[in-house]
């Protein structure tokens, strides 16, 4: 299996603009990421995909692999379309390409293992994410904290199957203050990386934006609407997106306290 993983970085950001340049102790968000993904040997091949000199050139100078890709990209998944094609243009063929989130500097090589396991286990997989328990009734209330239910998991499985993501918290209980409501129900928060199968994946990115994907904000949503099966698999293993400048700053303090 030829795997393919795609870094989608931009410097423009609401909460954060340049956050992939901003330094956690000596190394850059982007750097971070980078060599995660390098570090865990799953991917014939790990790209930085941006439309900005400075990210690219920044990643040029710690050799990093990294392609400019257009300014006209609405998300991550297609400028991940891009890079795919760009390398298929040139005669590289790829089974699966993993799109990881370019703000996500302590993402596990254990929790790409676990994506990737998934089309091990299942050949005939289209998209594989990741959910981990929510512990906390702040967690569950935020609103950027994405929220994920699934079908049960089934004997011998290692995923299941994504009936609807929100950003509110689901399901709703009924009848249950909602100071209650970890006690009486396990609810999961979405980890944002993705795997997809290649062929799956040229469909995915020629889909037009669904209603439900506008409501909530959440890309996820227009392949769901479009009858494509996203496989979930569990991981205890937290991570921290760097999202706000108060983010940055926790994560400053992790690396402080290692």
């Amino acid at each position: 299996m030829n795997v393919l993983g795609v870094i989608p970085s931009r410097f423009g950001a609401t909460r954060l603009p340049g956050k992939p340049l901003e330094l956690i102790g000596d190394k850059s968000v982007i750097q971070r990421v980078y060599e995660q993904c390098v570090v865990a040997e799953l991917f014939d091949k790990v790209i930085v995909a941006t439309d900005d000199d400075r990210i690219f050139s920044h990643v040029k100078s710690f050799n990093g692999e990294v392609m400019m890709t257009g300014e006209y990209h609405e998300s991550g998944t297609q400028r991940c379309g891009e890079v795919l094609m760009n390398l298929e243009d040139v005669g590289e063929e790829y089974d699966v390409i993993v799109n990881i989130q370019g703000d996500e500097p302590f993402i596990n090589p254990k929790q790409l293992e676990i994506v990737l396991s998934v089309f091990d286990e299942d050949p005939e997989a289209e998209v594989v994410t990741l959910a981990k328990k929510i512990t906390s009734l702040d967690e569950l209330l935020a609103p950027h904290t994405v929220k994920v239910v699934m079908t049960d998991l089934e004997e011998d499985e290692i995923a299941r199957d994504a009936l609807y993501f929100s950003r509110q918290p689901i399901p709703y209980l009924r009848g249950v203050d909602q100071k209650d409501w970890l006690t009486k129900e396990t609810y999961y928060k979405h980890i944002g990386v993705y795997a997809f199968s290649v062929e799956e994946f040229h469909q995915i990115i020629q889909l037009e934006p669904s209603p439900l994907e506008a409501a909530e904000g959440l890309e996820q949503l227009r392949w769901v609407a479009n009858h494509f099966t996203i496989q979930v698999a569990e991981t205890d293993l937290e991570t921290i997106g760097i999202d706000t400048p108060e983010d940055l700053e926790r994560a400053r303090k992790l690396i402080e306290q290692d």
